[in-house]
């Protein structure tokens, strides 16, 4: 399925150039009409993350993000900054039908499987952006990017297997932002060997071709972002181009 994804700093829909916050560019102020028009396109799952929260937990944008989910019927996955126990049910009780864990995930993966024992499998995605190197390792990168955790992606597929992982936002670091497509092989080559898991594709859609190279990758959703800002095409048009597979 197509998931319409929305960035938000301080109540603006936002855009960061591969994860830096000083390459910031701005969509205006509109956020719930935006994901109330992806719903009335078709959208089934949509997909937020808090820029502000990501950056200072304390800051977290929780009254916009209530309003938000409110102001939709589909469920909502929701990710940005989430460290502890709380921040998850924090999201859940705002109204996120999921929430999406990262570089805890990674640097805390005992605290991190108490949260799928707790919450369950269903209500976390683990969201693991890897950077590939020239042997073809997938090195997972954490703390939006900024260094290497030391271990691959399939190590932390294996961690969480046990406690039931069953979402994985999956990204290629060097796409995410570009428009350039994404890392179709990757994801071919994954989501073969985890059956169990639903894997989301992320990073790197910038036209409806780059959408229609996933069909029968294997990923069970892909995230649109940037794309669908710059109107490069509709959530109506990415539905049927994913579904014409």
């Amino acid at each position: 399925m197509i998931i319409p994804a929305l960035d938000l700093i301080d109540g603006k829909v936002v855009r960061l150039h591969q994860g830096d916050y000083g390459q910031q560019r701005d969509y205006g102020s509109d956020p719930l009409p935006r994901l109330q028009d992806y719903e009335a396109q078709g959208a089934q799952v949509l997909h937020l993350v808090d820029l502000t929260g990501a950056k200072d937990p304390a800051r977290r944008q929780i009254p916009l993000l209530k309003k938000l989910l409110a102001g939709v019927s589909v469920p909502v996955q929701v990710g940005g900054g989430v460290r502890s126990e709380q921040d998850v049910a924090a999201l859940l009780e705002a109204g996120a039908s999921r929430v999406v864990v990262g570089s805890t995930a990674v640097k805390d993966p005992e605290q991190v499987k108490g949260w799928f024992r707790r919450f369950g499998a269903d209500a976390l995605v683990l969201a693991l952006d890897v950077r590939i190197d020239a042997q073809g390792t997938r090195h997972v990168a954490i703390s939006g990017w900024q260094e290497n955790s030391g271990v691959t992606l399939e190590t932390m597929l294996e961690t969480y297997l046990p406690v039931g992982l069953k979402h994985v936002l999956c990204t290629d670091i060097s796409r995410d932002g570009t428009l350039e497509g994404s890392n179709v092989s990757l994801y071919r080559d994954v989501c073969p060997r985890y059956p169990q898991v639903a894997f989301q594709s992320s990073g790197g859609i910038g036209d409806l071709q780059d959408i229609a190279a996933l069909r029968g990758s294997g990923v069970q959703g892909v995230i649109v972002g940037r794309a669908l800002l710059e109107g490069k095409f509709t959530v109506k048009e990415a539905i049927a181009c994913w579904q014409n597979g």
